[in-house]
């Protein structure tokens, strides 16, 4: 099959019977700085719009020494909370006509810096990683060239420019509400204590249970991944354990509550006498007959505050707000969290 030829500026210029330098101005928007003539102008983009003339990205690029995109690198795209932002994203970025382009890591350091270096040969104009990784050497080098901005969670205690969201202190609200209702037994399923997010929250966790005046104990807090298959391994674990389900149990995360979830629905044990709180939510919590206690981050705020920073930087116009930490919301749904909230 024959290619089509691309419709350039030339043509346009010669279908409206002007110069090259005519219907450049016209199509770039400067026509009215240059005194090009209304009729001129109104017949350039009458042809522009018949013939579907669309700008050419590599000849902007070159005036401007930008690609107009940026890459955005998350752990997993089917996590709630990481599609939310970067559905959010994905609209400013539109608005904004700039193209978002995503990548997944699965968690992976090794795969991670596979998608950051493709998005590097792509030559976006900034990166917001969502990273796995335990050093940000890495992403130093790279801000020597172009603007980082970490989302959702912080690599170490890196000083690139962040936004995440306050899990201690909504994890410490929570817990404290749940450790006064169940001071015997509250169970703690967190993924792995390399990543910013799992220390955080278990940091909120035992502050809350300090707070109520709890004494943790070990055997109350296990680690996996950030995954269904995880939260249901623990938690097949613990009621083989205990010969029950835990009275009181508490997710770092959407994944982990998941697969608690099918372990109970495979069990026959969604009636059990359980209270479940986990750090995200889930509209589809609202449905359940079974009532659970979430922490839910605002989406849309660390979207719209890690595009404005990530452009800002890029702009380089940026002189305060490279640190940013957001409230997190606690939504009660247990008839009793609500007798009992602090």
């Amino acid at each position: 099959m024959k290619n089509k030829k691309r419709i350039t500026i030339s043509d346009i210029a010669e279908l409206a019977g002007v110069s090259k330098a005519t219907a450049s101005l016209v199509l770039n928007g400067r026509s009215k700085e240059y005194r090009v003539a209304d009729e001129t102008r109104d017949r350039v983009l009458a042809i522009a719009a018949e013939q579907h003339y669309q700008p050419s990205l590599h000849a902007r690029s070159l005036r401007t020494h930008r690609t107009h995109t940026l890459g955005l690198v998350v752990p997993e795209m089917t996590n709630y909370g990481f599609a939310l932002i970067s559905r959010e994203l994905e609209t400013l970025c539109r608005e904004a006509g700039l193209q978002l382009l995503i990548a997944c890591s699965d968690e992976n350091p090794s795969q991670e810096m596979m998608a950051v270096n493709s998005l590097l040969q792509r030559q976006v104009d900034g990166l917001i990683v969502a990273s796995s990784l335990t050093s940000d050497s890495e992403y130093q080098k790279i801000n020597e060239r172009l603007p980082v901005v970490q989302l959702d969670r912080r690599i170490g205690d890196s000083a690139l420019p962040w936004v995440i969201s306050d899990s201690v202190e909504s994890t410490a609200e929570l817990i404290e509400n749940l450790a006064l209702l169940h001071p015997d037994e509250i169970y703690y399923l967190g993924g792995p204590l390399r990543l910013a997010p799992s220390r955080e929250r278990l940091a909120g966790y035992e502050l809350g249970l300090q707070r109520a005046g709890v004494q943790a104990k070990p055997a109350w807090v296990l680690h996996g991944q950030f995954s269904p298959s995880s939260g249901y391994e623990m938690m097949a674990r613990l009621c083989a354990e205990l010969g029950r389900p835990p009275k009181a149990l508490f997710t770092a995360a959407c994944g982990l509550l998941e697969g608690v979830l099918r372990y109970l629905n495979q069990h026959q044990l969604m009636d059990a006498d359980i209270h479940l709180c986990s750090f995200d939510d889930h509209y589809l919590f609202d449905c359940l007959p079974l009532r659970i206690d979430t922490i839910a981050q605002d989406s849309q705020q660390m979207a719209a505050h890690s595009f404005s920073l990530i452009t800002r930087l890029i702009e380089q116009n940026v002189s305060d707000g490279l640190a940013q930490s957001l409230p997190s919301q606690i939504h009660w749904r247990h008839p009793l969290s609500r007798k009992r909230k602090l």
